[in-house]
């Protein structure tokens, strides 16, 4: 799955790297949390940066608290489930990150590790969005992540993955064309482990009320400290 990422990257690097027609007004986030508004590029305007509430509110729900559950979808059957298919044929979007957080066992409890491109690259998440209309008629629109089999990197702290998008596929993800399982498939595949790479990070990170620069710093815990 992933709960919680990073987009550390300025306006100007998403601008090039997603070929946005202008330069998006963005601060570095350290620790983005569910139900918070995020960054998304969605195949109704390819060419702009807008932020969403991550967490997907089908049209049909009768409140928004139905998002909280729906951060993630399973890319194998997202094509299928009455949440997430119509979005996942007509409102796709592309999520901007820099890395993302998982947490496993380790011998000082369950920690965070922050996994990210070796080349320390902007990426993008496989997302879809929806547009959820209030009972006085505010319009809400969310998002959800995409995720799928592990890959040999991410596998060690996670049986699931979020589905990080080669850059090749961008255009197909985007298009604003209705698409189907034949298309879209092929391009959830988990991503090339030898291009990643992963390392412990501080327990500061599990509050979602930290969000700054050293969350994202190397943490040796204190026993490993004990040996040099």
């Amino acid at each position: 799955m992933c709960g919680r990422f990073v987009l550390n990257a300025d306006g100007e690097a998403i601008q090039q790297k997603f070929d946005l027609n202008a330069i998006p007004e963005i601060q570095p986030r350290f620790n983005i949390a569910p139900t918070q508004p995020i960054p998304v590029i969605t195949n109704e305007k390819p060419d702009e940066l807008d932020f969403y509430r991550w967490g997907l509110v089908p049209s049909w729900a009768k409140d928004i608290a139905i998002g909280n559950n729906m951060i993630n979808a399973r890319s194998e059957t997202a094509h299928e489930k009455p949440s997430f298919r119509a979005a996942y044929k007509r409102r796709r979007c592309l999520i901007p990150a820099t890395g993302f957080y998982e947490w496993a066992k380790r011998d000082d409890g369950k920690s965070p590790f922050l996994i990210h491109l070796k080349d320390a690259e902007l990426f993008a998440f496989a997302g879809l969005w929806e547009v959820w209309h209030s009972p006085e008629g505010d319009e809400l629109r969310t998002c959800t992540i995409l995720t799928g089999e592990p890959n040999d990197l991410v596998k060690d702290y996670h049986h699931r993955m979020a589905i990080i998008l080669d850059e090749s596929s961008y255009e197909t993800w985007l298009s604003p064309d209705e698409l189907g399982t034949d298309v879209l498939h092929p391009l959830l595949t988990p991503y090339d482990p030898q291009k990643m790479a992963v390392y412990q990070v501080s327990k500061a990170v599990n509050s979602v009320a930290n969000d700054y620069p050293a969350l994202i710093e190397p943490f040796t815990p204190p026993q490993q400290q004990a040996l040099f």
